[in-house]
């Protein structure tokens, strides 16, 4: 399976909307490390944002917003955060 980083900001968006659990997030990490092909032409970034993503579980590399918005930001992303009234 080919890892590009729309794949990978993808991975990141259904996080944030709480749709994918930080285990599933870093299990999906860990398996892409192992067995996907990244995109030659963001490669690098790309598969640094994923190695990230695959050590979000310990402790010393927890997954603050911040770090999900500098990731999507290195992915050629931004975020953008509406609050509205329940």
């Amino acid at each position: 399976m080919s890892t590009n980083r729309h794949v990978v900001a993808d991975k990141l968006a259904r996080y944030l909307y709480h749709t994918t659990s930080l285990r599933e997030l870093v299990d999906w990490a860990e398996w892409a490390m192992m067995e996907a092909d990244f995109d030659e032409k963001h490669y690098d970034t790309t598969r640094a944002v994923v190695a990230r993503l695959g050590l979000a579980d310990v402790r010393a590399f927890s997954l603050s917003w911040s770090d999900c918005e500098d990731m999507l930001r290195q992915l050629g992303y931004r975020v953008q955060l509406q609050v509205l009234a329940a």
